[in-house]
């Protein structure tokens, strides 16, 4: 799960990027309004941590333009202002939740499980596709109920993959979530990840299918005898996907 950070005060942006790294999260962070917003226009997020007091443009602007624009991104405002009129005016204007500075890190690491968990329109914490399953509180991959043993940067394609299940992500959508902490990534370290996994898939019953021109999609494989559901080429030939 990719989630923006946009924070201004650099200690505690360092330390929460640190740590939601070390649970499993794919960390953005930003301090300054404008850079957040160039940023949600340019990625793919899963939500939206969001600082009230932001230099260059403020999370209230923030807040009221994403949803001046129908974007339907989880917000979750995190901010030292706790008076009972700035939670009513910040949830009015489109955040999701509200959680007050100082705050415990294992009630944030919830809290964001949970908006993304509605956004995607389930109430238990797991992600699926045929034997294949995603426990977003354990951080774990199970593959026919066994504990699927991955680098994490496997995990992190692998958890990109099944948070879409059945919808194609590009190419470009998938370098910006397995390595946003890797300005010198070569495309090529894409195909190899997509390789270890179509292996450890391989006749698991779920596969990671390539279709023309839209991108890679996890999927359960056909039953035999099926007929394929779209046109299909190899990792390494999947250039415009």
């Amino acid at each position: 799960m990719r989630i923006l950070l946009a924070e201004d005060e650099h200690t505690l942006g360092e330390w929460l990027a640190k740590a939601l790294g070390q649970a499993g999260f794919r960390v953005d962070w930003l301090d300054d309004g404008r850079l957040v917003e160039r940023a949600l226009v340019e990625h793919d997020y899963d939500a939206l941590v969001l600082d009230l007091g932001l230099p260059g443009r403020g999370g209230h602007e923030i807040l009221r333009r994403l949803r001046a624009a129908d974007r339907r991104l989880p917000v979750l405002v995190l901010t030292a202002r706790d008076s009972l009129a700035e939670r009513v005016d910040t949830l009015n204007e489109g955040a999701d939740d509200f959680l007050a500075k100082p705050f415990a890190l294992a009630e944030l690491e919830a809290r964001l499980v949970a908006l993304i968990r509605r956004a995607r329109g389930s109430e238990h914490p797991r992600f699926g596709c045929g034997p294949l399953q995603f426990d977003a509180v354990t951080r774990q991959f199970t593959l026919a109920d066994e504990v699927l043993a991955l680098s994490p940067r496997e995990q992190a394609l692998l958890r990109a993959l099944i948070s879409k299940s059945g919808e194609p992500l590009g190419r470009q959508q998938l370098l910006d979530r397995v390595f946003a902490d890797d300005e010198d990534v070569q495309p090529s370290a894409l195909d190899v990840l997509l390789h270890r996994l179509r292996k450890r898939l391989d006749g698991s019953g779920v596969r990671i299918h390539t279709y023309r021109g839209l991108g890679y999609v996890l999927e359960p494989e056909p039953a035999p005898g099926a007929p394929l559901a779209g046109p299909v080429r190899d990792a390494g030939d999947a250039g415009d996907a």
